[in-house]
């Protein structure tokens, strides 16, 4: 298996079929528009976020349905509130993603704080590989564009996307702060990595369906989950940082935060473990709820009695 999917680029000439033609005008729209000020784009991608959930119903939907799982004590102007203010954070990540494909680094970097780096680096310096353990939050190519200058060459987990363009956008995106891109089924390839001392990008928060996938809380609702974290820690003699990013109010920049390994971790209980590090997601997006990737259908494929609550989306 290679050690870097960038192989897997395709020549964007390539994609010059009509069907291509609508997402070709929007980005060269969106070229234009991340060259305006921050809090500029910030305020058009609020808009553009409403529209976003005006027009594809579905994805509301979804995002409803877990929001009412996990904060079932919300009233439904608080609930409407929320899905408003995170739609508004959905539709402002294409322009993170612009600026990750063609922000110069002076720029970015004035907008990025990293914090905690130390913990990093003494993993590092010991010797160790790091599983940079973080979710679904915004901006992780921004804010890897600045720690690629503090860290050595990093990895990360990487799931396709199903339109092969967005897909050939996004890899180039991540690909300007992570050389090397894993295939969501690369495991021996992670393993590999960590034992060079490579850091890994490592984010098990959405919904597993393969062996090792175990009902685990989250927000106190069973989830799928991946709990192959703990096997793959034994078998790399990998530390676990935590990193958390948050998008700062109104456009104003991005924090990105390293925190001290977890004690006592793994243990013999993989999904005791697991269970840890949903507890530690928690935390994070409690801080910011709007900004967490709500969108993504986090309680399918349960088992029964469990109902499907996307029945009907």
């Amino acid at each position: 298996m290679p050690e870097k999917t960038q192989t897997d680029d395709v020549p964007l000439y390539r994609f010059r079929q009509p069907r291509f033609w609508p997402l070709w005008a929007g980005l060269g729209i969106l070229r234009l528009l991340v060259l305006l000020p921050l809090r500029v784009q910030w305020q058009i991608g609020r808009v553009l976020g409403r529209l976003m959930m005006i027009v594809v119903p579905k994805r509301r939907r979804i995002a409803e349905a877990n929001l009412r799982l996990c904060f079932p004590d919300l009233e439904e102007k608080e609930l409407d509130r929320l899905l408003r203010a995170h739609a508004e954070s959905i539709g402002f990540s294409p322009f993170e993603i612009g600026l990750a494909l063609w922000g110069s680094q002076a720029r970015i970097e004035r907008l990025v704080t990293i914090e905690g780096l130390d913990y990093i680096k003494a993993a590092l310096e010991q010797g160790h590989g790091v599983i940079i353990l973080s979710g679904h939050f915004p901006a992780i190519e921004i804010i890897g564009r600045v720690a690629m200058n503090m860290l050595p060459a990093m990895g990360a987990m990487y799931r396709p996307i199903k339109n092969p363009l967005v897909d050939q956008l996004i890899r180039r995106a991540r690909g300007k702060s992570i050389p090397h891109l894993i295939p969501k089924d690369g495991a021996r390839q992670m393993i590999r990595l960590l034992r060079k001392g490579t850091p890994v990008w490592y984010a098990s928060d959405q919904s597993y369906e393969r062996a090792g996938a175990e009902l685990v809380p989250f927000f106190g609702e069973p989830a799928m989950t991946n709990t192959s974290l703990s096997g793959i820690v034994k078998m790399s003699k990998a530390r676990v940082i935590p990193f958390y990013q948050r998008r700062l109010a109104g456009g104003g920049g991005y924090v990105g935060k390293f925190l001290p390994s977890p004690e006592d971790f793994p243990t013999e209980d993989p999904a005791a473990d697991a269970r840890r590090v949903n507890e530690l997601l928690e935390t994070w997006i409690r801080e910011a709820p709007e900004q967490y990737y709500w969108v993504h259908r986090r309680f399918k494929n349960r088992p029964e009695p469990y109902p499907d609550p996307y029945a009907g989306v």
